[in-house]
């Protein structure tokens, strides 16, 4: 058992590396992809054609009550299939060697995090807010947001991405860095799994009003404390990374704006962002033709215009900074344990 934590902890590392020199190339089946498959055939099989109203049998849709248990069982399969597949590969790999089991879970650590591809995405909108047309920076955004993008103005396109980068810092990189720590893959595709249900099926529309309640009341449960974690990370990142962030300033607008947001979670590291770079992030946004209203989050402080192109890669420097801080903090409990510890299993 010694060694298969140490295993862990070069996994857990190595997988962190991975993520930051490799990102998520495109021609590489992803995990999440295949469960983003597994959850739209449940989907269809649980709640029905989309547009026809009518499960594959050609019945009517159920009543509130039987979307909201069908919504639970949806959690379940997909969840359970997730951690027992992730299992069900790691497990054999280390019974035949610690070396290729600690290989396996380095790769699968890889792919669950997200850094270099939140940070990739994200730039390829700065680059078309520079040096293309706001069409094009639209077409970019829209990528990576789920609101509507074809009539958004430069600053609107450049605050998407900053609010994008800045709300994925918890749920692309830290969540899942801190679940893969605490459980290895087995968790930390767990925690995929909601993560990836709560982006299908988590709206409050009227298809997934009553479907989606238990993936979205799951997410808020799992994201809870990393959101909180994230913050702080961040706010502890503002020092290390020069004068364009203020870590005092992060931390007053987190404790005012932390819970203007309908989520429990999302508005955490959202406000930390608009305090460090001393902008204002959040406000209404229009999602399936129906504008949202959301409190906006921080001030505008800047004596000379708003938000910029370059708070896209402020916004990603933070990102990275506030990685490497987790991944440190993480690994270093990770071998506390491991010398304390290890000899007892």
């Amino acid at each position: 058992m010694r060694t298969i934590l140490l295993c862990h902890i070069i996994a857990f590392v190595t997988g962190f590396l991975l993520d930051l020199l490799l990102g998520d190339p495109h021609w590489l089946p992803h995990p999440v992809r295949l469960i983003g498959k597994l959850i739209s055939v449940l989907e269809a099989r649980l709640l029905g054609d989309a547009e026809t109203g009518l499960e594959s049998g050609g019945s009517a849709l159920r009543t509130p009550r039987q979307k909201r248990a069908r919504g639970v069982l949806l959690v379940i399969v997909v969840c359970a299939s997730s951690s027992f597949v992730a299992a069900a590969i790691l497990v054999p790999c280390y019974i035949i060697s610690p070396i290729l089991g600690c290989v396996i879970e380095a790769v699968m650590t890889y792919q669950m995090l997200a850094t270099k591809c939140l940070k990739d995405e994200s730039m390829k909108v700065y680059r078309a807010l520079e040096t293309g047309t706001l069409d094009d920076a639209r077409r970019a955004v829209s990528m990576i947001v789920g609101r509507d993008t074809a009539h958004l103005t430069d600053e609107e396109v450049t605050k998407a991405a900053v609010e994008t980068v800045a709300e994925n810092t918890s749920d692309g990189v830290i969540a899942p860095m801190l679940y893969f720590a605490l459980g290895g893959p087995v968790l930390g595709f767990f925690y995929k799994a909601v993560n990836t249900m709560d982006s299908m099926v988590g709206y409050k529309n009227e298809r997934y009003i009553d479907f989606g309640r238990c993936a979205a009341k799951t997410d808020d449960v799992l994201n809870f404390l990393p959101a909180r974690i994230s913050a702080f990370l961040m706010i502890a990142a503002c020092p290390l990374l020069g004068r364009d962030f203020n870590a005092r300033n992060a931390f007053r607008i987190y404790k005012r704006d932390r819970l203007k947001h309908e989520s429990p979670n999302s508005a955490h590291t959202e406000s930390v962002c608009a305090g460090a770079l001393g902008i204002r992030l959040a406000g209404p946004a229009s999602y399936g033709g129906i504008v949202e209203e959301k409190s906006f989050l921080g001030d505008d402080m800047r004596p000379f215009g708003k938000i910029e192109h370059k708070d896209i890669i402020r916004s990603n420097r933070l990102l990275y900074a506030a990685s490497f801080l987790c991944e440190l903090v993480c690994a270093g409990l990770l071998i506390a344990f491991w010398q304390v510890f290890g000899h007892i299993f």
